[in-house]
């Protein structure tokens, strides 16, 4: 009988043991099975989205985004639901280099932390030959509403920092740094005489010879609008008055017409009226 009963009691105390180690197996931490960023290889103009998968018995009570870039550091709540989380690191600028570590603690309070991971952001060269001069515009009467379109015939953004335009050979616009045109996009300069911001310095007229050149960072020239000729000096010989814009057609390649419709900041037409005194 006694054996019996020490038996029995070594079963007990065995199924006992063997709930315990299940109990722990079951209050672990989570593992983190893969962290993964996309863009894989991002350009200055990308937010990175970060996502992670982890596995476990215990659910999530947590997921936070650990990262540095340069001398900036931040923490981000994941955002999932079961076994996939992910946040968003913000654009950051070109050469920065960014690590990052995922942490998860679920509800048994484990806490697990992926290891680092890292990334270095890096745009292309701008391609400044897919930059044009689009669309001029000097028919407004007031020089605060006379304005000069830039666009991209590319796929890339091209940055503008140092990009300089003349007017009659003098420098009246240069680009500063964080002014970019995006693929096929558009990027308006308005105001003539200093009457905005960022317009250009010099007056434009609708109705005197002029010259604009726009120059590369590496004084490259790159396109040009001309409409009369010099003469003794760029404004001197006067011209017919045009009322619309001079505007590349079709938009972005074409020769450059006389348009009615002003299209600042959008599609030029396919088509317009032929200027006699513009040099294509």
């Amino acid at each position: 009988m006694k054996k019996i009963q020490l038996a029995l009691m070594l079963m007990a105390a065995m199924l006992l043991a063997t709930s315990c180690v299940e109990d722990k197996v079951y209050e672990g931490p989570s593992k983190i099975e893969a962290v993964s960023m996309l863009p894989e290889a991002p350009t200055s103009f990308d937010d990175v989205v970060v996502t992670a998968t982890v596995s476990g018995l215990q659910a999530v009570k947590t997921a936070t985004l650990n990262y540095k870039a340069g001398s900036t550091a931040g923490n981000l709540p994941m955002s999932g639901n079961g076994n996939t989380w992910s946040a968003t690191i913000p654009a950051q600028p070109d050469g920065t280099k960014v690590t990052y570590t995922v942490t998860f603690v679920n509800e048994a309070g484990y806490t697990t932390v992926s290891p680092e991971k890292e990334y270095t952001v890096g745009d292309k060269p701008s391609d400044f030959t897919k930059l044009v001069l689009n669309e001029l515009y000097a028919a407004a009467d007031a020089d605060a509403e006379k304005f000069i379109e830039l666009y991209n015939n590319g796929d890339d953004p091209i940055k503008l920092k140092d990009v300089i335009i003349k007017k009659d050979e003098n420098e009246v616009w240069k680009g500063l740094a964080g002014e970019v045109i995006m693929g096929h996009s558009y990027f308006t300069i308005v105001g003539a005489k200093g009457t905005t911001e960022r317009g250009i310095s010099s007056g434009f007229s609708n109705k005197k010879s002029v010259l604009i050149e726009l120059y590369d960072p590496n004084n490259n020239l790159v396109d040009k609008f001309q409409r009369g000729e010099k003469e003794d000096a760029w404004g001197n010989q006067s011209l017919a008055k045009v009322t619309g814009s001079w505007s590349r057609c079709p938009n972005g390649t074409g020769k450059y017409m006389i348009t009615d419709v002003t299209t600042l900041g959008a599609k030029n037409p396919d088509s317009g009226t032929e200027d006699p005194t513009v040099v294509q």
